[in-house]
């Protein structure tokens, strides 16, 4: 299948997702009250998909790479912020985990077409 849009990369996919989740968790009336911390996991969540989403766009191997590791970065980002929430109390384990691994799934994705770009350049 030849991608043609953002929307059709499962990197994007996948950080839909995790946005999701993490808009959910901060749902919760304690983690919301933390305004720094809800506001900081939300724009990392968020941050994972438009970056994947710009660099896209750019139409340019090197520039979307560049993304690609913003995304990444920020998907690590989300997993760090997790570990405030849970040890504050404003999440349980098992959504720590189900999040924390949904961000893992979307960096590995990421990293994955990141090496993929990467290899083609050098062609």
């Amino acid at each position: 299948m030849k991608i043609t849009k953002f929307e059709d990369l499962d990197c994007w996919q996948e950080a839909r997702k995790l946005v999701n989740m993490v808009y959910s968790a901060t749902r919760n009336p304690a983690f919301k009250k933390d305004l720094r911390l809800s506001g900081q996991i939300q724009a990392a969540a968020s941050s994972v998909m438009a970056n994947i989403a710009e660099g896209f766009v750019r139409r340019s191997d090197k520039e979307f790479t560049q993304f690609l590791f913003i995304a990444m970065s920020s998907a690590a980002e989300v997993q760090s912020h997790l570990y405030i929430a849970i040890d504050q109390g404003y999440i349980g384990e098992d959504e720590f985990h189900d999040i924390y691994n949904q961000a893992d799934k979307t960096g590995r994705i990421i990293s994955g077409l990141i090496k993929y770009l990467r290899t083609k350049q050098t062609r």
